[in-house]
């Protein structure tokens, strides 16, 4: 039934809106962090996210053909913006030449992407909600 997809893909949104704050989560937790080179340096990731449509079922009821359809997560990249090298030769985590290198977590952007989320998270919450509460409303509609 068409209307129970409503719940598949809100409910697929919710989780693929769960990565993306576990993973800005972690970005903002190593945003201080420091290394003695810059391949060691922890890079800042995000999530792609990818629309899944199901293939069309041959032979079923055009009410059922090609209706199911979700959000994935595709995979997490890395950033490839450099990281910082800072000159700190009394830090033990300093290389031959003094230098340690920071994470390239933009903590502002980090933070910008945080709330879009937390809000898209919201947002599908309430549509499992609405939906919800409609469906009930649709069965009372037989009631006498």
């Amino acid at each position: 039934m068409a209307l129970f997809n409503i719940f598949n893909i809100a409910g697929s949104g919710m989780s693929a809106e769960s990565v993306r704050l576990n993973t800005v989560a972690s970005n903002l937790a190593n945003a201080d962090s420091v290394s003695s080179s810059a391949s060691t340096a922890y890079k800042a990731r995000f999530p792609v996210f990818q629309a899944v449509q199901a293939a069309l079922t041959p032979g079923a009821p055009a009410t059922l053909q090609g209706a199911d359809a979700s959000v994935a997560v595709d995979g997490i990249v890395q950033s490839n913006a450099p990281v910082t090298a800072r000159y700190e030769p009394g830090n033990p985590m300093a290389d031959a030449k003094g230098y340690v290198y920071s994470s390239n977590v933009n903590v502002v952007e980090q933070m910008v992407d945080m709330i879009s989320a937390s809000r898209s998270y919201q947002n599908d919450a309430q549509v499992l909600n609405t939906s919800k509460t409609l469906a009930i409303d649709t069965l009372k509609l037989g009631q006498i």
